[in-house]
């Protein structure tokens, strides 16, 4: 295949890919919100979807981050952000919150990642090489939660795909991944491995296809990712 470059201008911006991931949110679902991009999505849920967000280090009902006029040092989610509570909120113990997890209590965790692999692995704790990944909670609600999406750049800073054949990064947990969400694609995970189904307005699939290290099938239905 010939040399793609990365068509970064056509790329999602990391609110897009949050407001296109929260519209597979299904009504009633209680989702676990990893750190960094994946907190994102509370700005975007509808009321009626009516989502209970769950962050791990202790709050069920998390609502979208407050203005800076509103913020509250007592109120902050699992990466140290500022966060507000939806009516009828709890904050709880820490072993509280992840019987959630471990209790399979969970419909769906929104988690980034390093890397994930065709067969639905996930690596997002320790890049190969540094010392200062910290596994946390992660193992727990990636393997506790009935779906786990994974929000993410398509490739990483130095340009290689996070969508491997396999995982060459330490794994958080195996074949739990079911759906992707980057700024190129969105991509469902299944028994034959990855399946395309919408792409970023303006980028192609052979696009998608030369920056993913796994082959993808094609829907029949691709379509553009709605605005």
């Amino acid at each position: 295949m010939k040399n793609i470059p990365l068509p970064i201008d056509r790329l999602l911006s990391r609110d897009s890919i949050a407001k296109r991931l929260a519209v597979d949110l299904q009504p009633d679902w209680v989702v676990n919100l990893g750190i960094g991009m994946p907190t994102l999505t509370t700005k975007y849920v509808k009321a009626e979807q009516d989502i209970v967000f769950h962050s791990e280090n202790g709050i069920i009902g998390m609502g979208p981050p407050p203005p800076a006029e509103s913020q509250d040092d007592d109120l902050r989610d699992a990466g140290k952000n500022f966060c507000t509570l939806i009516p009828g909120a709890a904050l709880v113990h820490h072993a509280d919150s992840f019987s959630l997890a471990r209790g399979g209590r969970l419909d769906c965790a929104i988690l980034g990642a390093f890397q994930v692999a065709a067969n639905g692995d996930l690596a997002n704790w320790r890049l190969p090489g540094d010392p200062t990944g910290n596994i946390g909670g992660a193992m727990d609600i990636a393997t506790g939660a009935k779906e786990v999406f994974a929000m993410m750049t398509h490739v990483n800073k130095n340009g290689e795909p996070k969508l491997t054949e396999k995982l060459t990064y330490p794994a958080t947990a195996l074949s739990c991944v079911t759906r992707v969400f980057t700024d190129m694609a969105v991509i469902s995970v299944t028994d034959d491995g990855y399946l395309l189904e919408e792409t970023a307005p303006g980028i192609s699939a052979e696009e998608v296809q030369f920056h993913t290290d796994a082959k993808l099938k094609v829907a029949a239905n691709l379509r553009d990712i709605a605005a």
